[in-house]
């Protein structure tokens, strides 16, 4: 494999998983063709907002909740067709999307440009829910007085 730096790794990444701008994400979400999964951390969601029917599960556990064979899996993450990772600019969602094929979800894909991108293009954003204390990346979609500022 050798040594190929981040940018190799993201380029390497992005050749196995299919990248969606914000606009046509949120079309898939709507029609239930995909669900979006916000891998962004729990500060960060509270400052900026998050994508109304989203679904939290923040990096660190991702594996974990997305693989049916887990005993930590996160059944909200089941029996969809694609699953659509976000983080803040589309750079970890990216290493995420890619460790989720190799699991054997084929069509894990993410935002180009992440939440940024989704905020700029004026899509809907709600206000975090408050931390319910449950274990990590175990609720389902998320909802939340709709904003289309930031």
């Amino acid at each position: 494999m050798g040594t190929r730096g981040v940018e190799g790794l993201l380029e390497a990444a992005r050749e196995r998983i299919e990248r969606v701008e914000p606009e046509i994400a949120w079309g898939w979400a709507a029609s239930g063709e995909a669900l979006i999964v916000d891998l962004r951390s729990g500060d960060e969601r509270r400052r900026h907002g998050i994508v109304p029917g989203s679904v939290h599960v923040p990096r660190s556990v991702l594996e974990w909740r997305a693989d049916p064979t887990s005993d930590s899996h996160n059944p909200q993450l089941e029996g969809r067709g694609r699953l659509i990772l976000l983080c803040a600019e589309g750079y970890s969602s990216s290493l995420a999307a890619a460790s989720l094929v190799e699991l054997g979800r084929a069509g894990a894909g993410d935002v180009v440009g992440g939440f940024r991108a989704w905020r700029d293009a004026g899509l809907p954003i709600a206000a975090a829910p408050e931390d319910d204390g449950g274990m990590p990346g175990m609720g389902g979609p998320e909802t939340g007085p709709i904003s289309l500022t930031d």
